[in-house]
């Protein structure tokens, strides 16, 4: 049996006052964005201040056999990073430093606490940026965007997460310390390990580095188009329709009716017209004006009232009803945070099938999608009773879910395409991926994992 007390005085007399047992510190790491919280409080949080002191905690861990859950903002809506009883939480937050801008090679390497949006302001003044955009991008930090493989606003165009990593610096469940991948284009000697490692969700390792790939400054200008449209159906099948004309806009984002009339409760907005879907697109490069008219064309075509802006203050505004759509979810009420993709060409049948559910069990499941890449976020809203400030979600809510996954699974589809599966997806796991291939996934975690001390629990 572990002794807690001693894992607690190993961590303290290897890593001093960066062990962490206050309360405040330790109900904290109970919870993150999805809502839901742990059975209890964790052992300590140990705020890893570089390499080494990951390195020490998992020598520790292992060597006591005391459960790790690693953390970095908590920004996560799939339950990963919550920690329970007789766990210690490795925080890599404090883990910000930018230890290489390479601008000739286009990389930087980078500790994983840093936030998205800091690490975009820095690489701004060479004129870089690293293209993941997550609507989280203000408060998550990078190593938590390649621990769930995040996607974005931007994603279509310029590729999710796996997409702008050339390697990662991994610590091993016995403290050793790998370097994956390479900082070349190219780069093809042994297993990709570090595609593996990304969206692993903390069940391989900890990253305590990442080898980013950039991409410089698009030239030219950024156009702005808002596409309303009667049904959400329509403006489905209208983003189908521009990824059919070959044309591919920076993003393209759908709210459906319930989601932007309480967007626009939220921001004191003037409410739009009952029923009413909005299609927000953006183009940019040289090619901006031509994709926008094009695109324009193609909504206009498919039943949507289109409005084109070359303002760039005008375009924030209108890409700011989007970012607004959690915050309007909170102010609803309780919400289970949902993530599916599917085929573009299968978008309008997805929101055919939310609409089916909703009306099956009686519930609004609110929906926001990134329509150009097929990727949605339905958000069940339900009053249920509150347990230790976390309410309970409700049976028949786990029931619309689950058909809405199914749902998913049936259109060729995904359970998730940036959430995750942590805590809250792991049920449907073997659906998807079948018996056998969860268990050869589930032996591979073993191999980088034997004692099985990494984010127990999760995924799996």
């Amino acid at each position: 049996m572990i002794d807690h007390g001693d894992v607690v005085t190993r961590l303290r007399g290897a890593l001093g006052d960066r062990v962490d047992t206050t309360e405040a510190s330790l109900e904290g790491a109970r919870v993150d964005k999805s809502g839901h919280r742990s059975a209890g409080a964790p052992l300590a949080v140990v705020h890893a201040a570089s390499a080494a002191d990951v390195q020490e905690t998992l020598r520790i861990a292992s060597a006591t056999r005391t459960p790790v859950v690693t953390r970095g903002a908590g920004t996560g809506l799939a339950g990963a990073a919550m920690a329970g009883p007789g766990e210690i939480v490795l925080s890599t937050r404090a883990m910000t430093r930018i230890l290489e801008i390479n601008a000739d090679d286009l990389l930087a390497v980078v500790e994983p606490g840093i936030l998205n949006a800091e690490l975009g302001d820095a690489l701004a003044l060479h004129g870089l940026w690293w293209a993941p955009d997550p609507a989280s991008r203000a408060i998550s930090t990078v190593g938590g965007n390649i621990a769930t493989g995040a996607g974005g606003l931007l994603c279509a165009k310029y590729g999710v997460v796996r997409d702008a990593v050339l390697g990662v610096d991994l610590v091993t469940a016995d403290g050793e310390l790998l370097r994956l991948g390479h900082r070349s284009v190219k780069g093809v000697t042994g297993l990709d390990l570090t595609s593996l490692v990304i969206g692993s969700e903390g069940t391989l390792g900890v990253i305590v580095g990442a080898t980013l790939k950039l991409r410089r400054r698009t030239p030219g200008t950024v156009r702005t188009i808002a596409a309303t449209f009667a049904d959400v159906g329509r403006a489905a099948r209208a983003s189908a329709a521009v990824t059919a004309a070959g044309i591919q806009p920076a993003l393209m984002e759908l709210m459906d009716a319930a989601s932007l009339s309480a967007v626009h409760d939220l921001l004191g907005l003037q409410p739009p017209t009952p029923g009413a879907t909005q299609l927000t697109v953006q183009t940019d490069g040289p090619a901006a004006d031509a994709e926008a008219d094009e695109i324009a064309r193609v909504l206009t075509a498919h039943g949507g009232t289109v409005a084109l802006s070359h303002d760039a203050a005008e375009g924030e505004r209108l890409l700011g009803i989007r970012r607004s759509f959690h915050a309007a979810m909170e102010a609803l009420g309780t919400t289970l945070i949902e993530d599916v993709s599917v085929p573009r060409s299968s978008l309008a049948a997805m929101f055919d099938e939310i609409a089916r559910i909703e009306r099956s069990y009686d519930i609004a499941i609110p929906t926001v999608a990134h329509a150009g890449d097929g990727n949605l976020h339905p958000n069940f809203v339900f009053t249920a009773p509150v347990a230790e400030g976390v309410p309970a979600v409700p049976e028949h809510i786990w029931a619309a879910a689950d058909e809405l996954f199914r749902a998913a699974l049936r259109l060729g589809g995904t359970l998730t395409g940036e959430h995750g599966i942590g805590v809250l997806k792991r049920r449907w796991l073997a659906d998807e991926l079948g018996d056998a291939q969860w268990e050869l996934q589930r032996r591979i975690t073993r191999a980088f994992d034997p004692l099985g001390i990494l984010n127990p629990g999760k995924v799996f």
